[in-house]
């Protein structure tokens, strides 16, 4: 019998002390704390403790982890207003011909029509609209930067890494440590943060294993800075986000002789929605997912995910909970606090085995073609 309180929001907070809320990363970085999720079924099982170096162990010949090879994006910028006060832009998606998406800080003071200048430079921008869906502004930036790779320069030049507004402190090695080892392709606004656990050293351990490694790209973006306000999580809806699940990655699931694994909730985004856009069968994609995944979704494709600690009443909570249940992951959540587990963005992890998902949640047979 369905919980209702599975699908109402106010059942995915929890109490997190503030000293839980990780300010700046471990090294190596597979040194991270890795809970890992006993069996379903089992009750008299418990969650073991290791770092992510032990995925060593859990992993086995033939399996394949699905990481998200997006590169975050240096997209905060300090810009002045034609008066000379001093405000932020967040630079979010392109509206096309040097257009883009920003969140305005403080949003008031930039109206349609404002000059901004970027901060310690002659670079000129003005404000074209506001956007109603998200609540910021569309800005004209020099007409060449027309995507993400071409707005990339700019940005190295004058941008800074967009770390989220719980971590407090600031670092120079922040531009290299708030990426994966395996960043590529740039769009993202915040990093896939699981991936943020993988070393050089532990990717080659795993692959002289035979563990394969497949590569989708899932640009994260606004979703990730609005929260989630809906109590009734059966009408929520999510802001979309760009996706590219290639031929390649399809081919590698079809051929994989282990299981799928995802690195990251951004990983099980782009798959399932990859497979939901073509009435659940697993084929390329490229286009934009707003897949929301909450208790009683029956995944298609991923069978064992590693993620982090995420926020309460955050969509990512959701997607964990299908996966292994809302009260277990609420009751696991609550013994890493008890363990002085690190939460959040630069925090450690959890390992979800297959056998550690519920059976209605587990892919019947992976539906590719």
């Amino acid at each position: 019998m369905p919980d209702p309180r599975d699908h109402q929001l106010s059942s995915y907070d929890y109490p997190l002390p503030p000293e839980r809320i990780a300010q700046a990363p471990v090294e190596p970085r597979h040194s991270a704390r890795l809970l890992m999720v006993p069996p379903q079924g089992e009750p008299s099982k418990e969650a073991t403790h290791g770092t992510v170096w032990d995925l060593l162990e859990q992993l086995r010949p033939g399996d394949l982890l699905v990481v998200n090879d997006t590169r975050v994006l240096k997209a905060r910028l300090a810009v002045r207003r034609s008066g000379g006060g001093l405000s932020e832009l967040l630079v979010l998606e392109p509206r096309g011909e040097g257009r883009w998406l920003c969140l305005a800080r403080p949003a008031k003071r930039m109206r349609p029509g404002d000059s901004l200048t970027i901060d310690g430079t002659s670079i000129r921008l003005k404000v074209l609209a506001e956007d109603p869906a998200s609540g910021g502004r569309v800005v004209q930036f020099p007409s060449d930067c027309r995507d993400a790779e071409t707005i990339e320069a700019l940005l190295n030049d004058v941008g800074e890494v967009p770390l989220p507004p719980y971590i407090e402190r600031h670092d120079p090695g922040d531009a290299e440590r708030y990426q994966t080892r395996y960043a590529d392709r740039p769009g993202a606004v915040a990093a896939p943060t699981a991936g943020l656990h993988f070393s050089d050293e532990l990717l080659e351990a795993l692959q002289q294993k035979g563990v394969d490694l497949a590569r989708i790209t899932l640009h994260v973006g606004l979703g990730t800075f609005r929260p989630v306000e809906t109590e009734d999580l059966t009408a929520l809806e999510l802001h979309s986000e760009w996706v590219d699940v290639s031929p390649a990655v399809v081919k590698a699931v079809q051929a994989c002789r282990g299981r799928v694994i995802a690195v990251g909730t951004t990983s099980v985004r782009a798959l399932e929605g990859a497979a939901q856009a073509h009435g659940g069968v697993l084929m390329p994609y490229t286009g934009p997912v707003d897949l929301v995944i909450q208790p009683g979704y029956q995944f298609k494709v991923i069978q064992a995910l590693l993620t982090n600690f995420h926020l309460p009443k955050s969509s990512l909570l959701l997607l964990v909970s299908a996966l292994i249940g809302r009260e277990t992951l609420l009751k696991l959540y609550a013994e890493a606090i008890e363990r002085n587990y690190r939460f959040f963005s630069y925090g450690d992890a959890m390992w979800i085995d297959a056998a550690a998902v519920q059976p209605h949640a587990a892919p019947t047979g992976l539906a590719t073609q």
